[in-house]
């Protein structure tokens, strides 16, 4: 138990740093976009690869309470994007070759790409219109790098990978779904009453 202990101390520590270095502009940029997109019934449609990709699909789930037009990318169903619809694409490292792929398609369409990611010069961040900086490890330190970290006492987190990116990114979207609740006049009991009743 003393790993676990000491990882879930460090990932609320990460976390809750991670968080506070979030500009304000870009959240409130982000909420403008997205208020847009529900008002003018855009599609919304959510891409992230791995553990980023279900954070993505949680966040989607909980615009589609909130009644967005909102659509999970790899989804049999999933309509084709379009002129002025939104793509929200999430990637810690900004370099995921399937996200960079479905932004810059994106972007031939005439859509608008909102990225998420921890590189605002990687290509992703570049292709983009519009982004949320949210820092976090997102790869793993390289060898090279061994002994000179143990030299200057700097160690590795325990988090494993991407971990605090996508966990900061979760409790992030999850804030920013309370603000739309409340920018829209929605209550829980409003939400629920969209939530899936086969389950």
């Amino acid at each position: 138990m003393e790993y676990l202990q000491k990882a879930v101390e460090e990932i609320v520590e990460a976390l809750s740093n991670s968080l506070k270095l979030v500009e304000p502009n870009q959240v409130n940029k982000f909420i403008d976009i997205l208020l847009e997109a529900k008002e003018k019934n855009r599609k919304i449609l959510v891409m992230g690869a791995g553990r980023s990709g279900l954070v993505g699909r949680a966040f989607a789930m909980r615009l589609m309470h909130l009644n967005f037009n909102v659509h999970v990318i790899g989804e049999t169903i999933t309509p084709a994007i379009e002129k002025e619809d939104i793509l929200l694409a999430i990637s810690g490292s900004g370099s995921t070759t399937t996200v960079v792929t479905a932004a810059r398609i994106a972007k031939k369409v005439g859509a608008k790409v909102v990225a998420i990611t921890s590189y605002p010069n990687s290509p992703l961040g570049r292709c983009s219109d519009h982004k949320v900086i949210i820092y976090g490890r997102t790869k793993v330190a390289g060898k090279k790098d061994y002994f000179s970290r143990q030299i200057l006492g700097v160690h590795e987190p325990l988090a494993p990978l991407g971990t605090i990116f996508e966990a900061t990114v979760s409790v992030f979207l999850d804030g920013l779904i309370v603000e739309l609740m409340h920018r829209l006049g929605k209550t829980e009991a409003d939400l629920k009453k969209r939530h899936a009743t086969i389950e």
